[in-house]
């Protein structure tokens, strides 16, 4: 039976730090707000345990940039973690405008685990794939 996974949400207000020289949120921007929203849902729903045992690395990023966003803008990360192999997973977030519900960026990338003391890729057990699971 396929597990359904859990979708974890963010939201702020678009910051003039976001800002590129056109006053729209710059693309590094997204690139960056993807990395933070994957390691809130980790911190989030990982035991302490897990947190000191593991860490995870990115291995690829895709990114497709579909509308801008602009100074106020209120935005909303979703995220979920899709196939998962060995070690690696794939994460999924859709970065959107939380008032008009428009896709700014969907991005999916691929994760791998490490383990923290030996510093290697480490098997992603069954445990840790029901981290994102409901």
């Amino acid at each position: 039976m396929a597990e359904t996974p859990e979708i974890f949400e963010q939201s702020f207000l678009v910051e003039e730090r976001h800002l590129d020289e056109q006053n729209h949120v710059n693309n590094v921007q997204y690139v960056q707000w993807v990395q933070d929203v994957a390691k809130a849902h980790w911190e989030s729903r990982a035991t302490k345990e897990q947190n000191e045992k593991f860490f995870w690395i990115v291995v690829t990023h895709e990114i497709s940039y579909k509308q801008q966003a602009f100074l106020g803008d209120r935005i909303l990360l979703q995220t979920y973690v899709g196939e998962t192999s060995h070690v690696k997973s794939v994460r999924h977030v859709i970065i959107k405008n939380a008032e008009t519900e428009k896709v700014l960026v969907e991005a999916k990338t691929t994760w791998a685990l490490m383990d923290q003391e030996k510093k290697r890729p480490t098997k992603i057990s069954e445990e840790l794939k029901k981290v994102f699971q409901q």
